[in-house]
């Protein structure tokens, strides 16, 4: 299990990792050795989610969202594969940790009658400064 929050965690069979070849420099290395990680974690049909946490995490996952619902997270940062994933996974968990965080609720309020006189005011000013550059007639 992979715990998320004390009250999450999701479990490690849920989740899929291909190691890939990674781009970039690295010599002979990068074309013989297979050390970059995918991740896919199902986030549509994943049981470990709350319905909430679900739909926040696909909004978050962005671009990282598969047409089938699955998160999609590529690391290649390290030259090792073992640190790659644990990249990974630390990423996928970040990304979840965000979702589980349940927005701050905003209160609408009207801007109050002192605000809107000094705005007025400042405006007024400004276009006072802007004709006092225009052409001087006789």
């Amino acid at each position: 299990m992979i715990r998320i929050t004390p009250l999450l965690a999701i479990d490690e069979r849920e989740i899929e990792l291909q190691f890939i070849r990674a781009s970039g420099p690295g010599g002979q290395n990068v074309n013989k050795v297979s050390t970059a990680v995918q991740l896919r974690f199902n986030a549509a049909r994943s049981p470990s989610l709350p319905e909430a946490v679900r739909e926040r995490l696909m909004k978050l996952a962005g671009s990282r969202l598969t047409n089938e619902g699955e998160v999609l997270i590529e690391a290649k940062r390290f030259r090792t594969q073992e640190r790659n994933r644990q990249d990974a996974i630390a990423r996928l968990v970040a990304l979840i940790c965000r979702a589980a965080e349940k927005p701050k609720l905003r209160i609408e309020t009207k801007p109050t009658q002192a605000s809107k006189r000094r705005r007025l005011e400042s405006k007024k000013q400004r276009g006072e400064i802007k004709r006092g550059r225009g052409k001087i007639e006789d």
